[in-house]
């Protein structure tokens, strides 16, 4: 069965905002005020270590000791607001019931925690639309070892060499070279990175061209 995985932030939804606020809430209870801003929305596509780390780094006196024990009262302040900021992507789902109706499965492999991505595809009302998620937590290992990815498409009922991968950053990019299966970036996420220096196999800018891509590389 052709399988096409998605990742998730950045990818199929901008959840960047409710990141930042995440993060934020944590900065707060520090006394340090909000650190980050729409700006870092790059940043907040790499983690909650990565956007504390970001913000202790406009203050004086923190270090990785802080990030360690901000991180899982990141996770708990996120958690409690998920989708107040967080939209899907124009054209999103259209793209992906399309890749459905055509005979694809469809799936979710993406570094958030599991418990968090289920809670917020449930929230935003499209959980259903896909035959696996899997999460940073779900195996032992986790994006760009290529066997998250695999699992992905195990779960899903596909077939890893009629495979590929849709995502936003470095992290897909290398996960899919490493699976040795070919991968769309997409090119309108906040992501820092310049997809298009990374040498995809599909680009897109808009899921209007997702379809096209998918039948060029997987058929």
């Amino acid at each position: 069965m052709r399988t096409v995985i998605f990742d998730l932030d950045g990818t199929l939804a901008d959840t960047s905002g409710d990141l930042l606020a995440a993060a934020n809430t944590c900065f707060r209870d520090l006394g340090l005020g909000d650190l980050l801003t729409s700006a870092d929305s790059g940043t907040a596509l790499k983690g909650g270590r990565a956007m504390l780390r970001l913000g202790f780094s406009r203050v004086d006196g923190y270090g990785e000791d802080e990030v360690d024990r901000q991180y899982q009262p990141l996770l708990d302040a996120y958690a409690q607001d998920i989708d107040s900021h967080t939209v899907l992507y124009p054209g999103a789902m259209d793209a992906v019931r399309a890749l459905k109706d055509d005979g694809y499965v469809v799936a979710i492999c993406t570094n958030k925690p599991e418990g968090l991505a289920e809670t917020l595809m449930n929230s935003l009302g499209v959980r259903d639309e896909f035959a696996a998620l899997l999460g940073a937590d779900t195996l032992p290992v986790r994006k760009p070892d290529p066997e998250h990815l695999f699992e992905t498409v195990r779960r899903a009922g596909g077939h890893i060499d009629k495979s590929l991968l849709v995502g936003d950053t470095l992290t897909d990019r290398k996960t899919s070279a490493n699976a040795g299966r070919p991968s769309i970036l997409v090119t309108f996420g906040p992501g820092d990175d310049d997809v298009r220096d990374l040498n995809p196999e599909g680009l897109i800018g808009h899921f209007d061209e997702l379809h096209a891509e998918v039948r060029r590389l997987i058929g």
